[in-house]
């Protein structure tokens, strides 16, 4: 990037009586490098106030000649009135034990073969925490690189950081505390089977036993959710599609939970004619399906109804008349979510409380991944999901999938 443009740096006013020659970072007399004028090739021009991050930009001289808006807005400065200032006035970075950068990285005076600074956290006068990260351009004699030309620096603020820090720790804290319980259970009963064996009876045996495999379970859910979460974060969610029928993927849940002890007529699951066919990763469906019924059997109250039904995935196709999606509700006749809480649902962590004081979000064994994991899941499908208030009231959650094929 040979020139960097900002329409603030351009319309600045030179001082007046700003000579042409002064004294440099180097302490030598130097021209100020003055802006293009004139015709630039489009393919130099980086109009900086459009760029996303703060840029500063230095001259060889150290005075900034471009002060885009961003670094306005991150510093509190005007940049019409930084420009020509020396940087290391106009940004006096410190380090945490609360050193000058400037003074100890000396950009203008250190090595040649110096091309960068890796991004690192310093600190404004003020205590901002400020993220930058600075490049060089130099002037080049026979293929080496020579004196600073330019120094273009970076700057972001740190709240993105902190957020993702403070989400880490409180996901290390999660885990810790979900896993403790279990793992508790599981030594002191294989502890006290070991130990004592003779000494209890068969019955009492197997409660041990299931107790221990009901807790290895939880242990290896709350793994399993930890996986999920990681794919999705980091776009590795692998979706192996086959042809899926989702009425059947829905009575098989309705199915494992009255094994599992739930009554029958707790259930009700609604099918509508026109269902297009899918082709889904039949897996995770069905753990969609199975997060969301928890979820409503957990934290809803009475009948929990799945309804299947054709469904569009955009005006036009819905002008056409042909179906092209599919889209599964599941509702409970709980008192509900409310409408300003509704889209910090499926966000990680989110234990809110309606207004029957019931926490709902928490899948499993409480970790609020849940309902995170199932937006996760079903936009990997290239779906859509949200949550309203069930026609007859309670907690309605709605996901939508396209129909395709099996390379769709």
């Amino acid at each position: 990037m040979d020139e960097l443009i900002s329409s603030r740096a351009s319309s600045a006013p030179q001082a007046a009586g700003t000579p042409t020659n002064h004294e440099t970072a180097h302490g030598r007399a130097s021209g100020v490098s003055p802006l293009p004028e004139g015709p630039v090739p489009i393919g130099s021009l980086v109009f900086a106030d459009e760029l996303p991050d703060g840029v500063v930009v230095a001259d060889e001289a150290g005075r900034i000649v471009v002060f885009n808006r961003v670094a306005a807005r991150l510093t509190g400065l005007d940049a019409a009135e930084v420009i020509g200032k020396f940087v290391f006035d106009v940004i006096p970075l410190r380090d945490a034990e609360g050193r000058d950068w400037w003074v100890y990285a000396d950009p203008y005076h250190g090595l040649q073969t110096r091309t960068r600074h890796p991004e690192r956290s310093l600190y404004l006068a003020d205590g901002t925490e400020i993220l930058v990260s600075i490049g060089y351009v130099r002037e080049r004699h026979k293929g080496r690189a020579g004196s600073v030309r330019r120094l273009v620096i970076s700057l972001r603020g740190a709240q993105q950081r902190e957020r993702l820090e403070r989400s880490r720790a409180e996901l290390v804290s999660t885990v810790a505390h979900e896993l403790r319980s279990p793992l508790t259970s599981v030594k002191g009963f294989t502890a006290t089977l070991l130990n004592k064996w003779g000494r209890f009876t068969d019955d009492q045996k197997r409660v041990m036993l299931e107790t221990v495999n009901a807790d290895a379970d939880r242990v290896t859910r709350l793994i399993t959710e930890l996986l999920d979460v990681s794919r999705i974060e980091s776009g590795r969610m692998e979706v192996h599609r086959e042809l899926v029928d989702l009425p059947d993927r829905a009575r098989k849940i309705i199915a494992g939970r009255v094994a599992a002890g739930d009554p029958e007529d707790r259930f009700r699951l609604e099918v509508l004619g026109g269902l297009p066919e899918t082709w889904l990763d039949a897996d995770k469906i069905d753990q969609i399906l199975g997060n969301l019924v928890e979820n409503a059997v957990r934290h809803g109250a009475g009948i929990v109804t799945i309804m299947v039904e054709p469904a569009h995935l955009d005006d036009r196709a819905e002008t056409a008349g042909e179906p092209d999606a599919a889209a599964v509700s599941v509702r409970d006749q709980g008192e509900g979510i409310a409408p300003d809480v509704a889209p910090r649902v499926f966000r990680q962590f989110w234990r809110g409380k309606p207004r029957g004081g019931s926490r709902r979000g928490q899948h499993g064994g409480g970790t609020g991944l849940g309902l995170y994991i199932v937006k996760g899941l079903v936009e990997a499908h290239g779906g859509t999901i949200g949550v309203c208030r069930a026609p007859g009231g309670g907690a309605e959650f709605r996901f939508t999938v396209p129909a395709g094929t099996a390379t769709s």
